[in-house]
């Protein structure tokens, strides 16, 4: 038996080679930025837990309840590698004539956003965004349902990509 791949019966491998996208979109992830808040995130919220699930009963019953103070360690180190996971499966591509978006772990979805579609391209930014440096690129069509977002974004490259896709939406939407 031979190893590789072989042209699909009936093709020659050039013919092959000629059917296969010359048009690769460049994906760019997110910045680790939103990985570092997620995740302090994640600490606080458990740590707050924690606290919580120890102290309270330490308090009421007795000193040796205090041991359920370690309960969350284990949701938080599981969290802790989901959020990798996740974080690294977001990612976007600027295409000719729309905008690519990929998430997803278990789930993936891939999202088409044609530019011609785009109605309105907001940038927003939280407390907890803002304190590191984040922003969120949020996109709004006719259909409820093709709204995308882009989260985590260094500012500058959220109003960059609101200003492009603005741009673009508009000179594809000439004709509508």
């Amino acid at each position: 038996m031979e190893t590789g791949s072989a042209p699909a019966a009936g093709r020659s491998g050039a013919e092959e080679t000629a059917r296969a996208p010359v048009d690769e979109p460049v994906w760019t992830g997110l910045p680790p930025d939103l990985l570092r808040m997620r995740r302090m995130l994640l600490v606080v919220w458990l740590g707050l837990l924690a606290l919580a699930a120890g102290l309270v009963p330490g308090i009421l019953v007795g000193p040796a309840w205090a041991a359920f103070t370690l309960l969350p360690l284990a949701p938080a180190a599981w969290g802790w590698v989901l959020l990798g996971r996740n974080w690294r499966s977001w990612r976007y591509a600027e295409r000719a004539d729309d905008l690519l978006i990929s998430r997803g772990v278990l789930w993936h979805e891939e999202t088409v956003v044609p530019y011609g579609r785009m109605q309105l391209v907001e940038v927003t930014s939280g407390p907890v965004e803002r304190r590191f440096g984040l922003a969120s690129v949020q996109l709004h069509t006719a259909a409820a349902a093709t709204d995308a977002a882009i989260p985590g974004l260094h500012p500058a490259e959220a109003e960059r990509l609101r200003d492009r896709l603005s741009e673009l939406g508009e000179a594809r939407s000439a004709g509508l």
